[in-house]
């Protein structure tokens, strides 16, 4: 058969997780991150990073509404799923994702935005007409008290949440990294730290992607960029990748060390098959470039414009490179034969339920509602100022 080298048992040569299946913890990811970036202010008292709080929130938001949906595209029958919850397996991870999903969406992410946003949805729904002013009035939950006792109590309980949301985002995107890591019959992902990895790696692409959205949607309303703010943010971005790099090589100097059975198809893998996907994209591009500009604008002075440009690029790069990270665990570990004689391809189709348009529409789907979201709640701190100065 094309595209199969070696010997390969027959329910081998088929890769059964597809791109949904890397677009699916990549998503989760940037959950993770942008909630860990908004705690930041919230929990931490990082003043900083103020200008990108709502907007990490919203934007967690929108990427944790979609993230389900890859796993429902790949399921045979998603019409079944809810089943989960009627019938409750605590042995399984997956169905205890649904309990984790629906805590995370409900319970955590909803209720903190309600909480930050609710004296602002009261005087929406106070000056806007028609729909709209339904939708705000609605939005209200009934709770119109804005008394400054009641927004004191909304800040206490945001805090509590907030407090309660980091644990659960790291629980959202780390079992993720535990089914792999469980998975004792593939050495590929066969690793105790694989959860630990999953969760910094899912810090680094979101506060990345927070960056590079708040970059971009500042520029393109023409406002200022705060660089104190992304000065903070791509500090924080450089610490978490540089933990995050230090466990992956973690990892790949154990497996060489290790060598155990496994090691020579693994390395001829890495050699061959997913040579560009990860050493040139994963690590070179999307890993040690990114670290090299986010070092030199902590230890160089470099003008504003220049870090701007460094911010934007290395944003942009980590993104990929988590991408590319994400790609290699979830097809990388398919590619080869339990038996170890053998290596498959994945050719991605392009206009199936599981191809290329699809993983692309998934991608943008959450930026789709994140402007959505932004027109309906503005997180910029200058509307908020208005809003707050009309009130008084």
């Amino acid at each position: 058969m094309s595209g199969v080298e070696g010997f390969m048992y027959p329910n081998e040569i088929e890769l059964h997780w597809s791109v949904l299946i890397v677009l699916y913890p990549y998503i989760t990811g940037l959950v993770a991150g942008a909630f860990i970036l908004a705690s930041l202010e919230r929990v931490f008292n990082v003043e900083a990073v103020k200008p990108t709080y709502r907007l990490a929130l919203l934007t967690a938001l929108s990427f944790l509404l979609v993230a389900p949906l890859p796993l429902q595209l790949h399921l045979g029958h998603p019409e079944r799923s809810p089943e989960m919850y009627f019938t409750p397996h605590s042995t399984s991870a997956m169905a205890m994702f649904g309990y984790v999903y629906l805590w995370y969406l409900m319970a955590v992410l909803v209720f903190e935005i309600w909480l930050d946003y609710r004296r602002d949805i009261v005087l929406l729904s106070q000056k806007t007409k028609g729909m709209t002013r339904w939708i705000y009035t609605i939005m209200t939950l009934g709770s119109s008290n804005i008394s400054k006792r009641s927004l004191h109590i909304d800040e206490r309980v945001g805090w509590v949440v907030t407090l309660v949301g980091i644990p659960s985002a790291f629980l959202l995107h780390g079992y993720v990294g535990f089914i792999f890591g469980s998975i004792k019959a593939n050495p590929w992902w066969s690793s105790p730290l694989m959860p630990v990895v999953f969760i910094f790696s899912a810090m680094v692409s979101g506060i990345a992607g927070v960056m590079v959205i708040y970059m971009a949607t500042t520029k393109l309303r023409g406002r200022k960029i705060d660089m104190r703010c992304v000065d903070t943010i791509a500090m924080y971005l450089f610490y978490t990748f540089i933990i995050d790099f230090s466990l992956e090589m973690l990892d790949l100097i154990h497996r060489i060390y290790e060598a155990d059975e496994s090691f020579r198809s693994l390395d001829f893998m890495v050699h061959s098959k997913l040579f560009f996907s990860q050493i040139v994209l994963q690590i070179g591009l999307g890993t040690l470039v990114p670290l090299i500009l986010l070092g030199l604008t902590q230890v160089a002075k470099l003008p504003e414009l220049a870090r701007k440009r460094i911010y934007s690029f290395a944003g942009a790069l980590t993104l990929i490179g988590i991408f590319a990270m994400r790609w290699n665990v979830v097809i990388g570990g398919q590619l080869f034969s339990k038996s170890f004689l053998g290596y498959t391809t994945y050719k991605m189709s392009l206009v199936t339920k599981e191809g290329l348009i699809v993983a692309v529409g998934l991608t943008l789907l959450p930026l789709g509602i994140l402007w959505v979201l932004v027109k309906l709640l503005p997180p910029w701190p200058e509307d908020h100022a208005t809003q707050g100065a009309a009130a008084d």
